[in-house]
């Protein structure tokens, strides 16, 4: 993948994780758009920052994905690599009979959304040069937390959905998998400040220094979450397991 002179659009891109990256590729020379919900959101993150838009995308509407993807590239002709961040976490008790709307609604969002926003955009990437998907995952796709079994199950078919796409669209398109560790950001209540989670910054900046790397990873890992991405090779899963557990 390239540094510099793309188009990036990055689903999520008002918070966390998504504004962190786009606004550190921005500075890379890179145009950015970015989408989400909030338009409050995404006029902050672009705030002061020419050749960075934001467009709104519920990326659960599955009636929205066809007319912004042509709005997009209408008003992006350039745009060549995707980011598939949006997501949402919750915890659950899935020990009885509950309510399963956040569960559903985990999977929408998680699962559902990335697949329809590639599929809008896919027949534009593969004519493009350059061009890329990365999809954001978590270390949680390799060893589940137990009390996020939804999320975590989401984040395992996401790594799955893009080992194959990866081999649909090899020679047209690169795939990448950035799988986060557990960083602060507003993704669950309290994240942001709490204890033991990589601090923003020092994530994002980890991050791309791994994709300046020639060639690109297949899979961006940062050192926190190792642990967890070679949990099944060394052994350690149920040790892992119950660590998480244990949180």
């Amino acid at each position: 993948m390239k540094i510099a002179g793309n188009t990036i659009l990055v689903s999520g891109g008002g918070s966390g994780i998504g504004l962190a990256l786009a606004q550190r590729w921005h500075d890379a020379g890179n145009n950015v758009i970015v989408t989400g919900r909030s338009a409050a959101k995404l006029e902050a993150a672009i705030t002061g920052r020419p050749n960075m838009s934001a467009m709104t995308l519920d990326v659960t509407d599955p009636s929205a994905m066809a007319a912004f993807a042509a709005a997009v590239v209408a008003q992006h002709p350039a745009l060549n690599i995707l980011v598939n961040n949006a997501g949402i976490m919750g915890t659950e008790d899935a020990s009885a009979k509950r309510d399963l709307t956040e569960a559903e609604a985990t999977v929408i969002t998680n699962i559902l959304g990335p697949i329809r926003l590639t599929d809008a955009l896919i027949d534009h990437l593969t004519a493009q040069d350059d061009a890329a998907i990365i999809n954001v995952t978590s270390g949680l796709a390799f060893v589940p937390l137990p009390k996020a079994p939804t999320y975590s199950a989401t984040k395992a078919a996401m790594h799955s959905y893009s080992m194959a796409l990866r081999i649909q669209l090899a020679g047209k398109v690169e795939v990448i998998e950035l799988a986060p560790p557990a960083v602060r950001t507003d993704l669950t209540p309290g994240q942001s400040t709490r204890e033991g989670y990589m601090p923003l910054d020092e994530f994002a900046d980890e991050v791309m220094a791994l994709f300046a790397q020639e060639p690109t990873p297949e899979e961006i890992l940062v050192q926190n979450v190792l642990p967890l991405r070679r949990a099944e090779a060394n052994g350690n899963v149920p040790a892992v397991l119950g660590m998480l557990a244990s949180l």
